[in-house]
């Protein structure tokens, strides 16, 4: 079955960190997204949450 794609809708590159603050992935994981591999596509969902957690802690 094939990854769900993370995508809120919310898409915003922070400059500082260089992830989307909807949903934590670089613009490069994002244009590769739909021609990944299931095993590539979990490795990128993997790691989303500390990169949100991150991104959480550091607005003020």
């Amino acid at each position: 079955m094939a990854a769900p794609s993370p995508c809120v809708d919310i898409c915003k590159i922070v400059q500082r960190t260089g992830h989307c603050r909807g949903c934590g992935r670089t613009v490069a994981e994002i244009r590769v997204w739909k021609m990944a591999s299931d095993e590539e596509k979990e490795a990128i969902l993997a790691r989303l949450p500390e990169r949100l957690r991150m991104m959480d802690q550091a607005e003020p």
